[in-house]
């Protein structure tokens, strides 16, 4: 449940309204004077860029061209609430909140905040990496607004949240990003703002850490101050946040309640086939990889070898991913192969890795088949659950697929007790046996 608001969210602290952000592409600068006047003087000549790197398209090819990163959007938000921003990678959640920390300026439109806002966008934003932890509070906090005294009287507290304390008079160049991005949330977080924003950056920290970072914006929420976090984590935008905005494209598609508007998210990041028994993969795919076995499609089968995305709760279940290997003349070895299943949460729940079980990869694979994981008794209560399809090979990654499909159970008499499960029991069942003695 999100954390409690205790202050009616009546007073709009901020006002977003036709907001747009447009870059350009191409020729921008070279860096020097000189530089900027050869590569002018070759355009004149209507000759090639001379510092086009090999490989790349002439950077005269794209002048004029541009993107807009935010089309017109508009929005509020008021008092004391907690607003996730979610959406797919590009979809212009960070270039919002750069705008709304005043790092950069709107192309087209008004923003209006009312407070003192606090912002963690990048790891180690303020830091210089020549300094030590200890000079770069100081530093961050007056970047941020504070006062001497007041970084002073919260010192201690900052390095302690941080649990960098042997390190703080170390240069933080010689900080882990795990290091830098806990004492950079620190400051930002004892600031005192109106308004924290924060970007995905809590991704670099450590689980314990992560659930210390939600559970001070919760703090700052629950005080009645206003939280803006983007995250793909959708569990803890679930914990954290009264509402959510979803973008895609530079575009506003919703401003709802959380959940509604994570059932929303995830719907945009599903492929329209994603309902369908069989997913093919083809050239819309988003995938990461580029090694030799490729993934073509995915299927789930039940123990008749039909093809199904339905189960009930102790059923047997196949998860089926159709391959293909591009003709090497080398035999592949060491082939590892996994699915990560989740909820419709984004609450990860296991990760069915064929190491696991035999102990090392597949070895001489054929140039195409079939890689099956099987479950006996599939121990999910009811739900939808999503799939991200994995393989490497020799431990580098060959493909790469998320949201790679989709299935359904339905609770089941998973113990054979002829009772169907209550409905407070859990996200899984578990076999286990009970005795007196």
């Amino acid at each position: 449940m999100p954390y409690p608001q205790k202050v009616s969210m009546t007073r709009t602290v901020i006002s977003v309204e036709h907001l747009s952000k447009q870059y350009d592409l191409g020729v921008i600068g070279t860096g020097t004077l000189s530089r900027d006047l050869n590569r002018w003087w070759a355009r004149l000549r209507k000759q090639p860029d001379p510092y086009t790197r090999i490989g790349q398209q002439d950077a005269f090819a794209r002048i004029g061209e541009s993107i807009l990163a935010l089309d017109d959007v508009s929005f509020s938000v008021g008092e004391g609430e907690a607003l996730g921003i979610i959406g797919r990678n590009g979809a212009g959640k960070s270039t919002l909140l750069k705008i709304l920390s005043r790092v950069t300026a709107p192309t087209r439109g008004v923003v209006k905040v009312k407070g003192r806002i606090g912002s963690l966008l990048e790891v180690g934003t303020g830091f210089h990496p020549e300094l030590t932890g200890r000079e770069n509070v100081y530093l961050n906090g007056a970047i941020l607004g504070m006062k001497k005294a007041e970084v002073t009287r919260k010192f201690d507290e900052i390095v302690q949240f941080a649990g960098v304390e042997r390190f703080i008079d170390t240069p933080v160049k010689r900080y882990s990003s795990g290091m830098y991005v806990r004492l950079a949330f620190a400051v930002a977080a004892h600031l005192d703002p109106d308004i924290l924003i924060v970007d995905e950056v809590l991704a670099v920290g450590d689980a314990e850490f992560q659930k210390k970072c939600l559970g001070k914006m919760g703090d700052v929420a629950g005080e009645g101050r206003t939280v803006l976090f983007v995250s793909h984590n959708i569990a803890a935008i679930q914990n954290l946040c009264n509402s959510v905005m979803v973008l895609s494209n530079g575009k506003t598609n919703a401003i709802l309640p959380a959940s509604d508007g994570i059932d929303c998210y995830l719907k945009t990041i599903s492929p329209s086939n994603l309902t369908d028994d069989v997913r093919n993969f083809d050239e819309s795919t988003i995938r990461k990889g580029e090694g030799p076995i490729q993934f073509t499609r995915f299927y789930c089968e039940n123990d008749c070898g039909e093809v199904t995305n339905n189960f009930f709760s102790g059923d047997p279940g196949f998860f089926v991913l159709e391959y293909l290997i591009d003709n090497l003349k080398v035999p592949i070895s060491n082939v590892e192969v996994s699915i990560i299943i989740y909820t419709s949460d984004g609450i990860r729940l296991a990760n069915l890795w064929n190491v696991y079980e035999t102990g090392g990869g597949f070895s001489d694979i054929p140039n195409s088949g079939r890689f099956v994981c099987s479950i006996d008794r599939i121990p999910f209560r009811a739900g939808d659950f999503y799939i991200d399809a994995y393989c490497a090979n020799s431990q580098m990654t060959s493909d790469w697929i998320l949201m790679a499909g989709k299935f359904h159970v339905t609770d089941g008499d998973f113990y054979g007790s002829g009772k169907l499960p209550q409905h407070a029991g859990g996200l899984f069942f578990v076999n286990h046996n009970w005795k007196v003695e």
